[in-house]
């Protein structure tokens, strides 16, 4: 099943306001950064109709999240400009509130559902990769089933369910939205990083001639 990246499906109580002052946007913007060079985060006028994909949140010590907005996928560098503020999350009533310069992105909701499952849970990153999506079941890793469509009450219920299970940490592929992926950590580079490693996992299993390779290729682009 393939779902339009980009399209807000849940009820969302959004006010514009001036961008707030996120606590550890640095460390989160670096890692967000990281995941766009890695193309996990971009845009590709081949894919997804040509709209952004990906993104990132935080959870705030004073209640909700801060996510990049919808449709910034595309930009390498963001700014505090580009993060909106869930102040206010019931994903079993497909509700959110929220503020700042943009609307939240459009899995907002999934986001909303992690971090209720797993209170310890403070970053949650949202990718797509073909490689990943492919090698879902060879590599292991728990699954939303494919009649689930993104950014509905029935996806955020299915994520909740898998993060429940892993409460610190983990990995969730969305079958039913194409190449969409989730990992979710106690701190940005928690979640960042084991998105990498599945990326390169699945190289590997793609190509394992070629894998060491193509991880240096993308790896040569940054560094940390």
């Amino acid at each position: 099943m393939s779902e339009q990246e980009g399209v807000i499906k849940y009820r969302l109580d959004y006010h514009v306001t001036p961008a707030g002052s996120v606590p550890g946007f640095a460390d989160l913007n670096a890692w967000r950064s990281l995941l766009w060079r890695l193309g996990v985060i971009g845009q590709d006028d081949a894919r997804y109709g040509g709209l952004s994909y990906g993104n990132l949140s935080l959870r705030s010590d004073a209640g909700g999240f801060w996510i990049t907005g919808t449709q910034t996928g595309h930009l390498p560098q963001l700014t505090a400009e580009h993060y909106a503020w869930v102040r206010r999350a019931r994903p079993d009533e497909n509700y959110l509130a929220a503020e700042g310069p943009l609307p939240p992105s459009s899995e907002a909701l999934t986001h909303a559902a992690i971090y209720q499952a797993a209170p310890t849970v403070r970053c949650v990153a949202h990718g797509h990769s073909p490689e990943i999506w492919r090698h879902a079941e060879s590599l292991g890793l728990p699954c939303v089933a494919a009649d689930i469509a993104y950014g509905t009450p029935a996806m955020a219920q299915a994520v909740s369910a898998l993060a429940q299970s892993h409460q610190e940490q983990g990995v969730i592929v969305m079958l039913g939205h194409q190449d969409g992926l989730l990992t979710y950590g106690q701190t940005p580079e928690q979640a960042c990083w084991l998105m990498t490693r599945c990326l390169a996992r699945a190289f590997a299993l793609a190509d394992p001639v070629g894998a060491g390779e193509q991880r240096r290729e993308l790896l040569s682009n940054y560094s940390l």
